[in-house]
């Protein structure tokens, strides 16, 4: 059982699906339930032949009947994970390990997984948070990571053993590494694209600044941002008062289109995990800039050019050095791409992962 807060667009929602349908099609039973909210995987995994439920929670903000109402959702899950009765429960992200742990526990499911896919940063101004956390763990039988990064700080930051934590790069589908039709965006400048969620977190400001430096440098771009958030009409207003081009694009199911219209590809995250769009940009041989942040220092040492957060000179000098200099983006784009080969195979990811479920099991019955 892979459990998670939704099914919406997102990169640990596109690694559940794909995990569950490497899982059935290895032969794995396996089912997917979310605790709040479906989404567009939902009908995909369906369509693979997996099962998905829904929990029903709400959120706290909901008023007063939320905590009643997230009661009732608990006992239902309880209900569920009794009547399927998996020899595993996975969880992915936070809400969904401390929710899960102790569920899993209740129902007597013989190996419990959390899984940590985020720095702990988010956390920090959460009162409680930790505390919730660390009482999962304890019910938790295994942590995975998605990034030496993570598993390091889950290590520091909440204490756990090292033999107790397991690092499993996320996986991708042989179609990121397949060559795609651009994508038909008009412009003369290059272009300069970044597939994340418009949150604040993610930098974009900084990224706009940095656009903005290199126009002034006599080197404008065309920067095309991929997805959807709150801070799309600031981001807006900030280019249109720097002068520079931008076409925000909304959620796209063509990302690898996007990728192969780019002339560079970008992200400019205050804080990462292990990012999805940074891997599907190796995969497809792209030039990559970045902040050294997270998972991300792992994925592109040496294989792309790494820059402080939050500071836009240094984001537009390495933007420059790419857009100027095309034996050096070529060079990296090739050594983006052959690591990925190597090492971020959807195959190696559903291997490790069941290599680990079975290996939990093991030692489990032999105890």
């Amino acid at each position: 059982m892979l459990l998670i807060g939704q099914l919406r667009v997102g990169g640990t929602e596109k690694q559940v699906f794909l995990l569950a349908t490497g899982l059935a099609r290895s032969g794995v039973a396996v089912d997917v339930v979310t605790l709040h909210s479906d989404g567009p995987y939902r009908d995909a995994l369906e369509l693979a032949g997996v099962s998905v439920h829904n929990a029903r929670f709400t959120g706290l903000s909901t008023g007063p009947m939320a905590l009643p109402r997230n009661l009732l959702a608990a006992a239902r899950l309880l209900r569920l994970v009794r009547r399927l009765r998996p020899d595993v429960l996975h969880a992915f992200l936070y809400h969904a390990y401390v929710v899960g742990a102790p569920i899993a526990w209740l129902a007597r499911v013989p190996v419990v997984v959390a899984g940590r896919r985020s720095l702990s940063v988010f956390k920090r101004v959460r009162y409680g948070s930790y505390t919730l956390e660390r009482l999962s763990t304890r019910l938790t039988r295994h942590v995975v990571a998605n990034a030496v990064a993570v598993a390091e700080d889950a290590k520091r930051v909440e204490g756990l053993a090292p033999e107790k934590i397991s690092v499993i790069y996320n996986g991708l589908p042989e179609s990121a590494f397949l060559p795609a039709v651009p994508a038909p965006i008009v412009t003369d400048l290059p272009v300069v694209c970044s597939v994340a969620n418009l949150k604040t977190h993610k930098g974009h400001r900084c990224l706009i600044e940095a656009a903005a430096l290199l126009a002034t440098r006599g080197t404008p771009c065309t920067l095309v941002l991929a997805g959807e958030g709150p801070e799309r009409d600031t981001l807006a207003r900030q280019a249109a008062t720097l002068g520079v081009d931008l076409r925000l694009v909304g959620l796209r199911c063509d990302v690898e289109a996007l990728l192969h219209r780019a002339s560079v590809t970008v992200l400019a995250s205050l804080h990462e995990g292990m990012s999805n769009a940074i891997m599907e940009a190796m995969a497809a041989g792209k030039p990559i800039v970045a902040t050294a942040v997270g998972g991300t220092c792992e994925l592109l040492n040496g294989r792309g050019l790494l820059v402080p957060p939050e500071n836009p000179q240094a984001l537009a000098d390495a933007l420059a050095r790419v857009l100027g200099d095309p034996c050096l983006s070529a060079s990296l784009g090739r050594a983006a791409r052959a690591w990925a080969l190597g090492n971020l195979s959807l195959d190696s990811m559903i291997d490790r992962h069941l290599g680990l479920y079975r290996r939990l099991l093991e030692e489990r019955c032999a105890r």
